[in-house]
């Protein structure tokens, strides 16, 4: 069974047995249940809460602070749910492994992107955040004068997740609307503030002492590639290439780029060597592409000439716009052999001609032969914004040539208006099948530095200040776990510094007295921390009950309908946030289920 079938059948089981006990009187009065979930109450800690709140002018202008800030946020959420929901009304996005529902839930083996390996992490990243939330509710409730009447913790079946503060009813219906709203509002402030601080450590002193180890970081093996069969494996690390040392993934790739012979010789970390029979396997394919070769196939001549790497490769097309591949099975495919790419509408690209949203396959550009996507961006790069050239390329099987000025983009380099696949004609290949992990970028990334991420920076774009790079990190971090699916030119997901990838990392400085091991889940709980706070933050925010967002909304409400001519102001306030209610739940079931629906 699944990881998160075995989950299931264990909630069930403890399910069946509680509600047996309860249906018998065997629990204690400070035990309660609703469904899986088990609260354990307690009049205790109030008068810590008391002592806590006692510099009420204090707390009251942090509650004021965080009600602009939850205002703000929630405001925010509130367009970018509807916003989510009318783009995928109009435009449904093609299902993936992001949007399946299990993936809303933050449970470790469950979720695709919470790996088993830093559950511990997240669960105690939970557990602050679901503490630090509720201290929040209990302790503004004693700085409003709101009794409490009771707090705890709640248990997922045996497993602490959080804790709450159950305010007294009458004495919070007593209470003027800004003070319940200042205390709904101190929950996700609580949770903002360990963001803050939890990330401010993570980008600072943490990933500062985390370096990247010399070589070539392995992170997988293409299944039936030449890196897999002579024992190549995710996490090793190449330091030698033909006995030179490489010292990172540029110098390994251009190590094997130099290395003519079809054979090469590697030596990983822990001294061993191995020699890689190389050949080209198709590690993609485009399914525009105009040739007949699938993922899994291996090219062995390109116009007659029997090709190992992807320089032999490259050279045999370099002079021939039409070329024949032939397969190991034995079978051929002819076609034009250049850069695949789709036209955007209303780009330098579509104005000159080229079809929009049609694919083409360029062939030169200026008079320079390009055969890849890296050759188009060389040649387009050397030139400016502004400049003319001459295009060649295959269109329906049919060459044309359009003139083209180039566009500028915002960091002021030229851009025709396209979009690239990568390899020759849309087929990317690998002669010594190996996928090498971006190190250098994910530890920048958790330094801070989202410069690394193609789409953090489209995201983003141009320089910002302090205050608006730190909340521009904060951002970044929040799409770690799942970056490799929206920037696919990193290939693979950030959950910290676990697994294989704890290989590709040293730690320096004053914290490299400790061992490495210490460090990353020092690194990972902060990570990991910040994370679901952020989650539980943004989540709490939205407009909805029972949620925090739904009581904001409804004081905003009050607010504004307390000012109108009208004798039922209570019911059009009901009928403003129910209604409010009832869009972010068919905006959050849209985006949750949408792409599989409509697609």
């Amino acid at each position: 069974m699944e990881t998160w079938q075995l989950l299931l059948v264990a909630l069930a089981v403890y399910w069946v047995g509680v509600s047996w006990a309860r249906s018998r009187g065997l629990l204690p009065s400070f035990v309660h249940t609703s469904g899986p979930i088990t609260t354990l109450h307690t009049r205790r800690g109030k008068q810590f809460l008391d002592w806590a709140a006692s510099p009420k002018r204090l707390w009251r202008a942090w509650g004021n602070f965080g009600l602009g800030l939850a205002t703000v946020v929630l405001v925010g959420v509130l367009f970018t749910l509807v916003l989510t929901a009318v783009t995928t009304l109009a435009n449904p996005p093609e299902p993936s492994s992001i949007t399946q529902p299990q993936n809303a839930l933050v449970i470790p083996g469950v979720n695709d992107f919470l790996p088993l390996s830093v559950a511990p992490e997240i669960v105690t990243g939970l557990f602050v955040g679901m503490v630090v939330h509720e201290f929040g509710h209990g302790l503004m409730c004693r700085v409003e004068d709101i009794d409490v009447e009771s707090m705890g913790l709640a248990l997922l079946a045996v497993l602490p997740v959080g804790a709450f503060v159950e305010p007294e009813r009458e004495s919070q219906e007593a209470a003027d609307r800004g003070s319940k709203a200042r205390m709904f509002a101190a929950g996700v402030t609580n949770n903002f503030l360990v963001v803050v601080v939890t990330l401010a450590l993570l980008f600072g002193p943490v990933a500062g002492a985390i370096a990247v180890a010399d070589g070539g970081l392995v992170g997988d093996v293409y299944d039936g590639s030449a890196a897999a069969e002579d024992g190549i494996s995710g996490g090793d690390r190449i330091t030698h290439v033909a006995g030179e040392p490489v010292a990172n993934n540029t110098e390994f790739e251009a190590a094997l780029r130099d290395h003519e012979e079809a054979s090469v010789s590697v030596t990983l970390a822990g001294g061993e060597s191995v020699t890689v029979d190389r050949r080209l396997h198709v590690v993609a394919n485009a399914t525009n592409s105009p040739l007949a070769i699938e993922d899994g196939d291996t090219v062995t001549a390109v116009n007659g000439t029997s090709v190992a790497t992807e320089t032999g490769l490259y050279e045999a097309v370099a002079d021939r716009e039409i070329a024949t591949f032939e397969l190991a099975d034995g079978s051929t495919t002819t076609g034009p052999a250049g850069a695949l790419l789709t036209v955007a509408p209303d780009a330098p690209a579509a104005e000159a001609g080229m079809p929009a949203e049609e694919d083409a396959v360029v062939v030169s550009v200026a008079g320079e032969r390009v055969t890849t996507r890296e050759t188009l961006s060389d040649v387009l790069d050397a030139r400016d914004p502004g400049d003319t050239v001459e295009v060649a390329a295959y269109v329906d099987g049919s060459r044309e040539t359009y003139t083209v000025e180039l566009g500028e983009q915002r960091d002021g380099s030229s851009y025709l208006g396209v979009v690239i696949s990568p390899g020759v004609s849309g087929i990317a290949t690998s002669d010594f099948g190996a996928s090498l992990y971006p190190a250098e970028t994910f530890q920048a990334l958790v330094s801070g530095d989202i410069s690394g991420s193609a789409y953090l920076n489209a995201l983003f774009g141009g320089d910002s200040g302090p205050v608006t790079g730190f909340l521009q990190a904060i951002v970044g971090a929040l799409y770690l776990p799942f970056i490799g699916l929206i920037d696919p030119t990193l290939a693979f997901n950030f959950p910290g510094f676990a697994g294989t990838n704890a290989a590709f990392y040293d730690v320096t400085g004053v914290l490299g007295v400790l061992p490495d091991w210490v460090t990353f889940v020092g690194a990972n709980l902060l990570l990991w921390t910040g994370w679901v706070n952020l989650n539980l933050g943004l989540f709490n925010c939205i407009p909805a009950f029972p949620l925090d967002g739904g009581h904001l909304l409804r004081s905003g409400v009050e607010a504004v309908t307390s000012r109108l001519p009208s004798d039922n102001r209570e019911a059009l306030t009901r009928a403003v946030t129910t209604s409010i209610g009832l869009l972010m739940l068919a905006s959050l079931l849209l985006m949750l289920f949408g792409p599989e629906l409509l697609s």
